[in-house]
Protein backbone atom coordinates (compact mmCIF):
# COMPACT_ATOMS: atom_id res chain seq x y z
CA UNK A 1 0.00 0.00 0.00
CA UNK A 2 0.99 3.28 -0.86
CA UNK A 3 0.52 6.34 1.77
CA UNK A 4 -0.14 9.75 0.96
CA UNK A 5 0.20 13.24 2.70
CA UNK A 6 -2.08 15.98 2.31
CA UNK A 7 -0.31 19.33 2.70
CA UNK A 8 -1.83 22.91 3.42
CA UNK A 9 -0.85 25.99 2.15
CA UNK A 10 1.74 26.40 4.64
CA UNK A 11 3.25 22.78 4.22
CA UNK A 12 1.50 21.32 7.11
CA UNK A 13 0.67 17.74 6.58
CA UNK A 14 -3.10 17.81 7.31
CA UNK A 15 -4.50 13.97 6.61
CA UNK A 16 -2.39 11.14 5.58
CA UNK A 17 -4.04 8.04 3.62
CA UNK A 18 -3.95 4.82 2.01
CA UNK A 19 -4.11 3.83 -1.59
CA UNK A 20 -3.84 1.10 -2.74
CA UNK A 21 -0.41 0.04 -5.10
CA UNK A 22 -2.33 -0.73 -8.21
CA UNK A 23 -3.02 3.43 -7.98
CA UNK A 24 0.26 4.65 -6.05
CA UNK A 25 1.39 6.23 -9.84
CA UNK A 26 -1.43 8.80 -9.97
CA UNK A 27 -2.02 8.28 -6.11
CA UNK A 28 -1.97 12.02 -5.45
CA UNK A 29 -4.04 12.85 -8.70
CA UNK A 30 -6.32 9.35 -7.51
CA UNK A 31 -6.64 11.58 -3.66
CA UNK A 32 -7.41 15.21 -5.65
CA UNK A 33 -9.32 14.48 -8.18
CA UNK A 34 -11.23 10.78 -8.59
CA UNK A 35 -11.89 11.03 -4.63
CA UNK A 36 -12.23 14.58 -4.71
CA UNK A 37 -10.96 16.07 -1.54
CA UNK A 38 -8.31 18.72 -3.25
CA UNK A 39 -5.49 19.23 -2.04
CA UNK A 40 -1.89 18.74 -2.76
CA UNK A 41 -0.75 14.99 -2.14
CA UNK A 42 2.43 14.04 -1.63
CA UNK A 43 3.76 10.70 -1.44
CA UNK A 44 5.41 9.40 1.88
CA UNK A 45 6.94 6.03 3.07
CA UNK A 46 6.09 3.89 6.19
CA UNK A 47 9.28 2.20 5.73
CA UNK A 48 11.02 5.96 5.77
CA UNK A 49 12.68 5.09 2.20
CA UNK A 50 11.69 8.46 0.91
CA UNK A 51 11.02 11.91 2.13
CA UNK A 52 13.43 11.63 5.29
CA UNK A 53 10.09 9.71 7.27
CA UNK A 54 6.92 9.47 7.26
CA UNK A 55 4.70 12.11 7.32
CA UNK A 56 2.16 12.20 10.04
CA UNK A 57 -0.28 15.28 10.86
CA UNK A 58 1.21 18.44 12.06
CA UNK A 59 4.51 17.27 10.59
CA UNK A 60 5.74 19.95 7.51
CA UNK A 61 7.15 19.25 4.27
CA UNK A 62 10.01 20.96 2.81
CA UNK A 63 9.68 21.13 -0.94
CA UNK A 64 13.84 22.24 -1.44
CA UNK A 65 14.61 19.57 0.19
CA UNK A 66 11.38 17.36 -0.51
CA UNK A 67 11.49 15.86 3.04
CA UNK A 68 8.92 15.68 6.11
CA UNK A 69 9.89 17.39 9.33
CA UNK A 70 8.41 16.39 12.66
CA UNK A 71 7.14 18.83 15.19
CA UNK A 72 9.60 21.46 16.90
CA UNK A 73 9.45 19.49 20.46
CA UNK A 74 10.26 22.55 22.16
CA UNK A 75 11.00 25.91 21.29
CA UNK A 76 14.94 25.94 22.48
CA UNK A 77 15.62 22.94 19.98
CA UNK A 78 17.11 23.45 16.09
CA UNK A 79 16.69 21.75 13.24
CA UNK A 80 19.90 20.11 12.50
CA UNK A 81 21.36 19.91 8.46
CA UNK A 82 19.56 16.19 8.92
CA UNK A 83 16.40 17.91 9.48
CA UNK A 84 16.24 16.71 12.99
CA UNK A 85 15.30 18.74 16.02
CA UNK A 86 18.66 19.05 18.58
CA UNK A 87 18.67 19.94 21.73
CA UNK A 88 21.15 22.77 23.63
CA UNK A 89 22.73 19.91 25.10
CA UNK A 90 22.90 16.64 24.28
CA UNK A 91 21.14 14.17 26.11
CA UNK A 92 22.95 11.84 28.61
CA UNK A 93 23.90 8.58 28.04
CA UNK A 94 21.68 5.60 29.35
CA UNK A 95 17.61 5.45 29.61
CA UNK A 96 15.83 7.79 32.19
CA UNK A 97 16.25 11.35 31.05
CA UNK A 98 13.40 13.78 29.94
CA UNK A 99 13.94 17.32 28.96
CA UNK A 100 13.23 20.53 30.69
CA UNK A 101 12.62 23.17 28.87
CA UNK A 102 11.95 25.53 31.88
CA UNK A 103 15.93 24.79 32.89
CA UNK A 104 16.83 24.34 29.70
CA UNK A 105 18.36 21.25 31.14
CA UNK A 106 18.26 17.37 30.81
CA UNK A 107 16.63 15.89 33.92
CA UNK A 108 16.98 11.83 35.76
CA UNK A 109 14.17 10.36 35.89
CA UNK A 110 13.39 9.70 39.98
CA UNK A 111 11.77 6.52 40.53
CA UNK A 112 10.09 6.95 44.44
Amino acid sequence: MAHFACINENNIVTLVLVVHNDLEHRGADFLANDLGLGGIWIQTSYNNNIRKQFAGIGHTYDPVADVFIKPQPYSSWVLDENFDWQPPTPRPEGIGWYWNEEELTWKEVVND
